[in-house]
């Protein structure tokens, strides 16, 4: 058996937060640390969270997911609140100064109503001039193309908690519109599989994405194209984005 619990300590192996060594941590952390009340939306097992306590963060910490075996995983330290929801479901009035949404998980909302709704729950737990930052994957970057097992760079090989030597990989599954299937095959080092995985994201161009943010109430602050906050351009792969609550 591969259970959930299984599956939410697997994805801090796969994507360790550190911000002395991966740029999109570097690039957050500091906001969070400067930052006196915080709610990260989509925070799966909490690493970024914890790290902020730990390195001594004395505001109001939040995190918000809907997966509970990732929230078990987060609520191993009990001084960060931890809540089981959802963007659209987030706090009003919660006059939070920062809100995030990191791991590209901003591409899982998949329809309009999905966008509006996240975007209008994340506007009312802001307070008025608090600003909301994440990252989506640009489209021209065609990401996907990638996300095969035949590509070495996307099969990770990793060992788990009790000393499972694992492999995992990506592959397409349909493309629709702005909307890419993709299932994720985790297997152990023979080859058995052991769990799959199914995924859904929307790649969003950098005009729909500020028209949804400008209806939602939220200002441009700034907009980058990597990790080195690097204007968007022709060859970017990311849209990172910090908006501003009008």
């Amino acid at each position: 058996m591969f259970s959930d619990a299984d599956a939410a300590a697997l994805y801090d192996l796969l994507n360790p937060w550190d911000p002395g060594r991966r740029p999109e941590d570097a690039f957050y952390f500091p906001l969070v640390m400067g930052a006196e009340s915080v709610l990260d939306v989509g925070c799966g097992t909490g690493s970024m969270l914890h790290l902020a306590r730990e390195r001594g963060h004395a505001g109001r910490l939040v995190g918000l997911d809907p997966d509970h075996a990732a929230l078990e995983r987060a609520r191993r330290r009990a001084d960060i609140e931890w809540i089981d929801g959802t963007a659209a479901g987030a706090e009003r009035g919660a006059d939070f100064e920062l809100a995030t949404m990191m791991g590209h998980a901003f591409q899982n909302l998949i329809t309009d109503q999905d966008v509006r709704a996240s975007l209008a729950g994340i506007h009312g737990a802001l307070r008025p001039g608090g600003r909301f930052v994440f990252e989506t994957r640009h489209p021209q970057a065609r990401s996907w193309e990638g996300w095969t097992s035949s590509n070495p760079d996307d099969v990770t090989e990793v060992v788990d908690e009790s000393g499972r030597a694992l492999r995992y990989w990506h592959g397409v599954d349909s493309i629709v519109g702005d909307v890419v299937s993709i299932s994720g095959t985790l297997a152990e080092s023979d080859g058995t599989v052991l769990r799959g995985f199914t995924e859904d994201l929307r790649f969003l161009d950098v005009a729909t994405l500020n028209g949804f943010l400008a209806k939602a109430g939220f200002e441009v602050e700034a907009q980058y194209g990597d990790w080195n906050m690097a204007p968007i351009g022709s060859s970017s792969r990311e849209i990172i984005t910090i908006a501003r609550r009008g």
